[in-house]
């Protein structure tokens, strides 16, 4: 069942409305299930979670008792990516496609708080924390986050690629406004160009994926964003996203999956380094290219950050897939939290636009291709 209000453009067929809406739904199911997965496993090693469940998980499984962050969390509880995307995708519908950047921090405060109360140990992670203490504090938003380079621009950023429409194929125009979408709802935590590179990959693979594109083509479209969005907002020391997305994806593909699996928990690495998350994330699809299910429950396999590479995973599988590429007791799973994802899903989708037409906002130009800085 796809939204009424995801309309194209006049005369595309119905069967495009259809499939546009249920990858959009995908990516926001994609997200939740590879989070719900990843939760039991996030921060352990490649070694501990192979000890207690084997090579690669079945499926949703609880936290293991004495588990640093999510002792006590049942089987396919979903953690912050899920809940800060969905924070994301809110914001977006209630500004019209638009994220204020003060309305976003002081959301993310009231989140923490919201968890904190009900005895969460997920909370901000490091980058976000920081950034949303300086706007409180009152320092300018474009510096909040000059030192934010982690990956939680990227964990929720799967709302923006939903909204923000390429064409098939995009040209630079398409991709730099895409950009601009991602800066205008990451900088005031994440303004850094390694942090913006990262969320930009995966903004632009959700949103190739529900224009039609296959995860191989999609991972072509992430790097070209990434190497865009490096050269926005602050420069701190780290590898090129753009390189090593492409670089991870060619080191797994054709492998089997446990092979696969040693490699980028090795070599490409499992940190919430933006760095190594992300490239993680492509390298994973790259390995199980058609699958968005296998594709989740590998990632939430391979050790470090789990949680949120198996959300970047889901989001840009189910994307590319759509929703019913994932088994329908793992849908049921999610919507028993009461996450609304199907409705906003729908509200994402009625406010998705193609081609170059961009946000107006603080630092991003509306029509127009903004230059890199």
């Amino acid at each position: 069942m796809i939204a009424k209000t995801c309309t194209p453009d006049s005369g595309t067929k119905v069967f495009v409305i259809m499939q546009t809406g249920e990858r959009a739904r995908g990516a926001l199911y994609g997200l939740a299930i590879g989070d719900a997965l990843g939760m039991p496993t996030q921060m352990l090693s490649r070694r501990q979670i192979t000890e207690r469940w084997g090579a690669q998980l079945h499926g949703f499984e609880p936290a293991p008792p004495g588990h640093p962050i999510a002792a006590g969390m049942p089987a396919g509880s979903v953690t912050d990516d899920t809940e800060q995307a969905v924070l994301l995708g809110r914001l977006l519908v209630a500004g019209h496609g638009a994220v204020d950047h003060q309305e976003l921090a002081t959301a993310l405060v009231d989140w923490e708080r919201d968890m904190a109360a009900r005895g969460s140990r997920d909370l901000l992670g490091p980058s976000t924390k920081r950034a949303v203490a300086a706007v409180l504090a009152g320092t300018a938003a474009e510096d909040a986050g000059a030192s934010g380079d982690t990956n939680g621009a990227a964990m929720r950023i799967a709302p923006v690629g939903i909204v923000a429409g390429l064409p098939d194929p995009p040209d630079l125009a398409d991709l730099r406004a895409l950009v601009d979408r991602v800066v205008a709802a990451s900088f005031v935590t994440h303004n850094t160009g390694l942090a913006l590179a990262g969320a930009a990959a995966v903004a632009a693979a959700v949103s190739a994926g529900i224009s039609g594109a296959s995860t191989t083509e999609a991972t072509t479209i992430a790097a070209a964003a990434a190497r865009l969005a490096a050269d926005r907002g602050h420069w701190v020391a780290g590898a090129d996203v753009a390189a090593r997305i492409q670089w991870a994806a060619g080191l797994v593909a054709g492998r089997n999956r446990v092979e696969a699996a040693e490699l980028i928990y090795t070599l490409v690495g499992t940190s919430l380094a933006t760095q190594e998350s992300v490239p993680t994330a492509f390298a994973v699809l790259a390995a199980v290219p058609d699958d968005p299910w296998q594709a989740c429950l590998l990632a939430a396999s391979l050790g470090g950050d789990t949680d949120t590479i198996a959300a970047m995973v889901g989001a840009v599988a189910g994307a590319c897939a759509g929703v019913t590429a994932f088994p329908a007791e793992a849908i049921a799973v999610i919507d028993a939290q009461g996450l609304g994802l199907a409705m906003l899903a729908d509200d994402l989708c009625s406010l998705r636009s193609l081609g170059t037409s961009s946000i107006t906002g603080r630092g991003v130009r509306s029509n127009t291709a903004r230059q890199p800085r």
